[in-house]
């Protein structure tokens, strides 16, 4: 049996995003007879602090959970996540991740997923001990990301420096592994240009069976009998908060109510705006577990991305809307990937640019016609299951790890 090795900052009990799918991919792995071992941190995504029930365990901590062994570094959380708090995270995930490392004994291939960009430093590092394979895979170009949106946009020459010279450490670190991997067509593109390495398309999967139309129940937070407007993730930075608000406040309150489930970094910003508006609820995050309820209660899905955010994402909570069968309402760059696949499966709306008059249109369409949106809901899910099942994926995922260990 081989021994693999995920080093991410994300994990359970962490059940959104990243942290969701890295869990996942262990228990895969495990069921093809891997033994997998897990240096990541304390849960703390998306609430930006670290969950209550690990908040007075020591700082490095190990526990098991099921078969595998989860090696933990309690690292700086901010309450308020601005460039250089987040560049602190980075540091001292990294400062205690790195004696981590020094805890693995047996690894034939470590995998990197970024964010943190220095869990690529901390693979190279356990590679070199253990003479082991390396693969770096992208979730998200935080550096980019950051530079993207807002984050930096102070462009002092300081940090023009600082970012010239992280892009040349990032470039470095993912000429280290034997295959890069990311998420999105446009993002391996963007990979390319980082890096000589080869490259691998993995994106992320949708577990058909857990977020079901045919078998979801209403939840609570969706039970009036207006049309149902739900955002549901991450409140975070590449969001264009700003426009949903001018959006909302221009929507028919007597006609329309808008849910917001999540948390993050804008939470607090976005909670006092929504406490204005008549229109619009906010809730806390759903377990996993509610999230088929929620997903499939809902009339229109929304998903506002600033318009900077081009390739260095491609939103994981999209897959879970078009699963649902309820039709998306996005926003963003022409650039897309986002908008690649919302024209492709035909499972949604992408307007380009920040244009309120044509998403109050088309909102007001699928009012007018429900049958419009359930057909449209069909597609987005049909599109979805055939596009990125998690068996079809991780099988694939699973023949790569086979052609890595065996060069």
């Amino acid at each position: 049996m081989n021994n693999i090795t995920i080093i991410s900052g994300y994990y359970f009990p962490e059940d959104t995003a990243i942290g969701l799918y890295n869990t996942q991919l262990v228990k895969f792995l495990e069921s093809k007879g891997y033994i997998v071992t897990v240096v990541t941190g304390f849960p703390s995504y998306p609430q930006w602090k670290i969950r209550e029930d690990y908040n007075n365990k020591k700082a490095f901590y190990t526990e098991f959970i099921g078969k595998t062994k989860i090696i933990r570094y309690k690292q700086f959380v901010p309450k308020s996540p601005t460039f250089f708090k987040r560049i602190l995270l980075l540091l001292d995930f990294t400062f205690g991740s790195f004696f981590n490392v020094f805890k693995i004994k047996d690894c034939d291939l470590v995998i990197s997923v970024v964010p943190h960009t220095s869990t690529l430093f901390l693979g190279w590092v356990l590679k070199k001990r253990k003479k082991a394979k390396l693969w770096n895979h992208i979730q998200d170009f935080e550096f980019d990301a950051a530079h993207q949106t807002g984050l930096s946009s102070n462009t002092s020459l300081m940090k023009k420096i600082l970012f010239r010279t992280l892009f040349k450490m990032e470039s470095a670190l993912l000429n280290r592994g034997v295959v890069n991997s990311t998420i999105s067509y446009k993002m391996i593109s963007k990979l390319k240009t980082k890096s000589h390495r080869p490259t691998f398309y993995f994106p992320n999967w949708i577990d058909e069976s857990k977020i079901d139309p045919s078998s979801a129940n209403p939840h609570s937070y969706l039970s009036s009998s207006k049309f149902k407007i739900l955002y549901s993730g991450n409140i975070g930075d590449k969001q264009d908060w700003e426009f949903f608000i001018d959006f909302a406040t221009c929507l028919d309150r007597k006609k329309v109510e808008i849910i917001v489930v999540g948390d993050g970094a804008k939470r607090e910003w976005l909670h006092k705006k929504i406490s204005q508006l008549e229109i619009a609820k906010y809730y806390e995050p759903v377990a996993y577990e509610e999230l088929t309820d929620l997903l499939c209660s809902a009339d229109l899905h929304f998903l506002f991305q600033k318009h900077d955010v081009i390739d260095s994402v491609m939103p994981s909570k999209l897959l879970g809307m078009m699963a649902s069968g309820v039709p998306s309402l996005i926003t963003g760059n022409i650039e897309s990937e986002v908008n690649l696949v919302i024209n492709e499966s035909k499972g949604g709306f992408y307007v380009n640019e920040r244009n309120i008059s044509k998403c109050l249109t088309i909102v007001e369409e699928l009012i007018e016609d429900p049958s419009k949106g359930v057909e449209i809901g069909k597609k987005a899910r049909n599109y979805v299951i055939d596009k990125f099942a998690s068996e079809k994926v991780l099988s694939k995922f699973e023949s790569m790890i086979e052609n890595v260990l065996n060069e």
